[in-house]
């Protein structure tokens, strides 16, 4: 897709300095510019490359006047980070605005759709699903019975929704999520054989969530596995059975998080952290990366370590931890001093 100077500026209602038929059909950082690339400039430190660069059309600030002379266009607005922010938005809406019903794919007779609908080559639709308005359904992406998907939501290729799956409005699930597998229940007979507990709950995904790709999320063995509205989920994350991810929470790559563990509002949690089963993490908490938590943790605490204590304990102790091997040498030579005086 190619957009010129004059409709750029048009969408963010910014003035041009420069050619207004300039055309430009890919994004740059401005210090590896090229021509028919669109870059923007908001951090002084980068000012010098404007003079520089390569690329067709650069946004900046109202603020910025050039020193010198410079070869690419500019399109002034009053918050060039902001306004690059929504011209992406823009572009991915654009690019994505995919509509109809490819073939090969297969869809049930019960299953139903609204409207502006994209169902991708070689995508499954089981029986009874529905799907809301502008929902996108990439290729090879498998939506299983009685699964329900909200308006504004795209699943990507290669997406599996297990059977009673409810998502919401505005979500976006990427490619290679799996959303409704079998939760890890297993229990022991009397032989010490592990026999599997039947898991006969689903998973809720409420309004603008984003899952990662390769994550997954467990149905609950009764009840539900509870993703809150405004969720987000980086890549390879293990979400367990009836687990409940509370609003606005946002969780970091490799993160594992045991069944029946119920997480708070407004959270930060890094990557590669490990929480245990039938735990409450309170709301506005904040681990750090490759934390180990295995006990309740209320509202607004820091965490850290494994197992995690409180950040700034952890810091604190850490320089004690890098002295260890100094500080038992001077304890094993007090000793010797003492032992020598006795």
């Amino acid at each position: 897709m190619k957009f010129t100077a004059q409709q750029i500026a048009g969408i963010l209602e910014g003035d041009i300095e420069g050619n207004p038929d300039v055309e430009v059909s890919k994004l740059s950082k401005i210090e590896e510019g090229t021509k028919g690339s669109l870059t923007f400039l908001a951090n002084p430190k980068y000012t010098s490359y404007i003079y520089s660069t390569k690329a067709s059309i650069t946004i900046v600030n109202k603020t910025f006047e050039p020193e010198h002379d410079i070869s690419t266009t500019l399109i002034k607005v009053d918050d060039a980070y902001k306004s690059f922010s929504q011209l992406l938005e823009y572009y991915n809406q654009v690019k994505n605005n995919k509509v109809g019903i490819e073939q090969p794919s297969f869809k049930s007779e019960s299953a139903s759709h609204g409207e502006n609908v994209y169902l991708g080559a070689f995508s499954y639709l089981g029986d009874n699903v529905t799907l809301g308005d502008n929902v996108k359904i990439y290729p090879h992406a498998y939506i299983g019975d009685n699964v329900t998907i909200g308006n504004n939501t795209t699943i990507f290729s290669g997406v599996k929704l297990y059977s009673e799956t409810e998502v919401g409005n505005n979500c976006i699930i990427n490619s290679g999520a799996i959303i409704g597998a079998d939760g890890f229940g297993f229990t022991p007979d009397e032989n010490g054989e592990f026999k599997k507990i039947p898991q006969t709950g689903n998973v809720i995904i409420e309004d603008n969530v984003d899952i990662g790709s390769a994550t997954t999320i467990d149905r609950a063995t009764l009840g539900s596995t509870i993703i809150r509205k405004g969720v987000k989920l980086d890549n390879q994350i293990q979400i367990a059975h009836n687990v409940e991810i509370g609003e606005h929470t946002v969780i970091a790559a490799q993160t594992g998080i045991a069944g029946s563990t119920k997480v708070g509002k407004n959270c930060l949690i890094g990557g590669q952290v490990g929480v245990a089963g039938h735990l409450t993490i309170g709301n506005n908490v904040k681990v750090q990366a490759q934390t180990g938590i295995g006990h309740r943790v209320k509202d607004g605490e820091k965490l850290y370590g494994s197992p995690a204590i409180d950040y700034g304990n952890y810091v604190k102790s850490y320089v004690h931890f890098k002295n260890l091997p100094e500080l038992v040498k001077k304890i094993n030579d007090l000793e010797k001093k003492v032992d020598a005086n006795n």
